[in-house]
């Protein structure tokens, strides 16, 4: 059962089931055809018999058990390189002329060099125990028409499951009913919020893990609602399997044959792939031609050494006639082992030690010691942006009000602090700025307020529609509570004075809470009802996403006339393109509108949300993005002065992330002086990036700087074809999805206080900020001690 499912793993299309058993992948049939393909029954699920049948064609739905490393394996990998082999030459003749002190030495330096590396490679063992615990030991299953609880691993393709808020999901799941289902893949995807799940949708075949909104994946988390589903693929078939499978992947030691189109190649091209092939196993066994710049130049250094020391000795040996005299034996040895540096591998050992020792205290932790030396030869970073580039915290950074104009926040490194930040404004709409053409003029928050009827409105519904609390602690410190987005809102109300709590707390309030909607990923709306306590007049609060919002509003003000305007598909459009110029900047944009309430709210009976959301004021949208780290321009401006090209992973989408990319110096200045061939190259989708072969990859004009909506195996192939180009990579991330691209980069960096266990496990240093400028930090320390070195 094992050969066979290896076998079939190679051949698995991501989204399909066990054994490639549906005419198109999940995502992309309806749930009735998944039914029909894979023989289930979404009614009473499969009988007790048939479960047992599938059991046994597919076997348990686990990760399986790679064999481990094999500790006799590692220990040949430890002497298998040219420099211990001469080190271990070295010895036993050191021994063979009785020169135990020398000999003595040689073997303390061997026997501690193998030790370190030996422990370190065996530690690789826990990231695929970190991947199994994911799983849940249980899951809801309908078999022979009951549901019944059993375990996870007895789970089959053509299971009927029931899952719910709590549950993790046991296995690949098609959808058939969803009920406000949401589930958290930020261990697949990276996405840090839920997704809200649909299975009546059908999508593209080539749609990305992350956009598949009709299938839940295994190992990840219920947040909300609940669901029924067909399991389409179970164990190394599912996606968190195909993680576990890059995770086991080694690369191919067999030099292809180089074919002809119509697949035929000629005897001498079999004859050069033989002589690569055997020429790539003894450096491999010598350790000339893989491991880090530094390795590979010690390795070849100890070849050199052990031919000028068998030299050397022969020299000796021909002064002497070739004398078999013990003396001249012994002096001839002795001469030859004088050319070999047995001290150079303490010497690296003890530099590296002592390297690791200052990265702790620039917020670097090193897990593998060889990986210091390898990120002096370090020439392209891919970085994730999420925390890592960015701050990892959510900002207003413009705000549209249709009777005024638009107002933007300068930079800053403290999000939470409504008292920094510069304010400027501009009496154009966002769609009639152009990029780098803004004319802003800067304002103060107090002067904005004077006869400001517009603005006072916007700022209304931002700090009343709001759960988030903006406030100052014990220490005179700016500190924020509550959801990213609504605390970038507040505090852009409260920058203006205009904070939450000034309304609503106190012995006597000046607004008082009546009734409040919740955000509902339906409606994608909340909404609250305050009353004014000193005139007793309720008004509805509303903000969402945009389409909505301006979808129950019957008026606007466009102008310091006084007068509302209608809300017409003409001006809806407008409002639109405001949103799309926004977005355009990389920002997420919100509307916010309101209305007064005449109505009475009686605690006690249900309120119609559809009539209090209705009939609304559009009063204007805010936009909101991540800001860049205050370094992470600087740090990216120091990688490229250093040699260092920077790439952008991310699951983010395209906008989002070219603007980011741009504004930390990723993407070149002058974009627009280069050819189309190369601007489509450099910043890519990855729906457009995993569609193209490993050739058509390695014939674009540069590999892309920045790509979007990234998969984990998007990643994994990026950081393949930058070895193809002879680059040596390092790779960050956070999250379970990014565990095969750290592991098959030059150098893995995980984030310490985001990462997950299984990214930890897999890399070989830790950042304990989560900073990319502690990333160059590293790098300069690997330089300086290869310079040592």
């Amino acid at each position: 059962m094992g050969k066979q499912q290896d076998t079939t793993l190679d051949q698995h299309v991501s989204g399909q089931a066990n054994g490639n058993g549906l005419s198109k992948p999940a995502h992309a049939l309806t749930f009735t055809q998944v039914t029909e393909d894979i023989k289930a029954n979404a009614e009473n699920g499969l009988s007790s018999a048939e479960a047992k049948e599938r059991h046994s064609k597919y076997g348990t739905n686990e990760l399986g058990d790679a064999g481990g490393v094999e500790p006799g394996k590692i220990l040949i990998r430890q002497i298998a390189n040219a420099m211990t082999l001469v080190l271990i030459m070295a010895m036993v003749v050191s021994f063979a002329i009785k020169s135990w002190i020398e000999g003595g030495v040689v073997a303390a330096v061997i026997g501690l060099n193998i030790v370190i590396g030996f422990m370190q490679e065996f530690k690789a063992e826990k990231t695929m125990d970190s991947l199994k615990s994911l799983s849940s030991p249980t899951a809801n299953a309908v078999r022979d028409g009951k549901t019944v609880n059993i375990p996870t691993v007895e789970i089959v393709p053509g299971d009927m499951v029931e899952i719910k808020t709590g549950d993790t999901v046991p296995a690949d799941v098609r959808l058939i009913e969803a009920v406000n289902f949401e589930t958290d893949e930020a261990l697949l995807t990276g996405e840090s919020l839920p997704v809200r799940k649909d299975a009546d949708a059908v999508f593209d075949e080539d749609t990305g893990p992350g956009d598949r909104l009709n299938v839940a994946y295994s190992s990840s988390v219920v947040t909300k609602g609940r669901a029924r589903g067909i399991v389409y693929a179970t164990g190394m078939y599912t996606e968190i399997g195909s993680i576990a499978a890059a995770l086991r992947k080694k690369d191919s030691r067999v030099r292809p044959v180089k074919r002809k189109p119509d697949g035929s190649a000629k005897p001498h091209r079999y004859a050069q792939a033989w002589t690569l092939t055997l020429s790539d196993a003894i450096g491999r066994f010598l350790g000339i031609n893989v491991g880090t710049p530094l390795q590979k130049q010690l390795s070849r250094l100890a070849v050199l050494l052990f031919f000028v020391a068998v030299i050397c000795a022969i020299i000796v040996e021909a002064a002497n006639n070739f004398s078999s005299q013990q003396e001249v034996i012994i002096y001839a040895v002795a001469t030859g082992l004088s050319m070999i540096p047995a001290s150079l591998v303490v010497i690296l050992t003890i530099c590296m030690a002592a390297g690791t020792k200052r990265m702790v205290e620039r917020h670097v932790i090193v897990r593998n010691l060889r990986s210091l030396e390898a990120l002096g030869g370090v020439t392209d970073i891919c970085s994730d942006k999420t925390g890592t580039l960015t701050q990892g915290k959510m900002m207003a950074k413009k705000a549209w009000i249709p009777a005024k104009g638009t107002y933007s926040i300068g930079e800053t490194d403290e999000t939470s602090n409504p008292t920094v930040g510069e304010l400027q404004f501009s009496p154009e709409e966002p769609r009639n700025i152009k990029a780098g053409e803004e004319k802003h003029d800067v304002v103060t928050y107090d002067d904005e307020l004077k006869d400001n009827e517009h603005l006072e409105h916007f700022l209304r519904v931002a700090a009343l529609d709001n759960l988030a609390i903006v406030q100052k602690d014990e220490d005179d410190k700016w500190t924020a509570r509550g959801d990213p987005t609504e605390i970038a809102i507040q505090v852009f109300a409260a920058r203006f004075g205009w904070n939450k709590s000034t309304f609503v707390s106190g012995n006597k309030p000046m607004w008082k809470e009546v009734a409040e909607f919740p955000f509902d990923s339906d409606v994608k709306k909340m909404s609250v009802i305050f009353e004014e306590a000193a005139t007793g007049q309720k008004q509805v609060f509303t903000k969402g996403a945009v389409e909505r919002v301006i979808g129950s509003c019957i008026n606007l003000y466009q102008d310091e006339s006084g007068n509302p305007v209608e809300m017409t598909e003409a001006i809806q459009a407008e409002i639109l393109q405001n949103m799309e110029a926004i977005a355009s900047l990389g920002l997420r944009c919100l509307a916010l509108a309101s209305k007064d309430f005449e109505g009475e709210i009686n605690k006690d009976e249900e309120v119609d949300r559809n009539s209090i959301e209705n009939g609304l004021t559009f009063r204007g949208l805010v936009g909101l993005y991540d800001p860049p780290r205050p370094e992470s321009a600087s740090s990216v401006r120091q990688a490229h002065e250093a040699g260092i090209i920077v790439h952008m992973l991310t699951g983010d989408h395209k906008g989002t992330a070219q603007a980011i990319a741009a504004d930390v110096g990723i993407l070149p200045t002058h974009m627009k002086d280069l050819s189309k061939e190369v601007l489509d190259a450099i910043v890519m989708e990855a729906s457009v990036f995993d569609k193209l072969s490993d050739d058509e990859i390695d014939a674009l004009p540069v590999l892309p700087l920045v790509v979007a909506r990234c998969a984990p195996n998007t990643k994994v192939r990026m950081i393949e074809a930058l070895h193809r180009r002879k680059a040596f990579a390092a790779m960050t991330g956070d999250g379970v999805n990014d565990s095969p691209s750290l592991k098959r980069a030059d150098v893995g960096i995980a984030m310490g206080q985001s990462g997950s266990d299984v990214a930890k496990d897999a890399s070989d240093i830790v950042l304990t900020d989560d900073n990319f400028a502690s990333i160059l930090n590293a790098v300069e320390e690997g330089r300086r001690m290869f310079d040592n070195i």
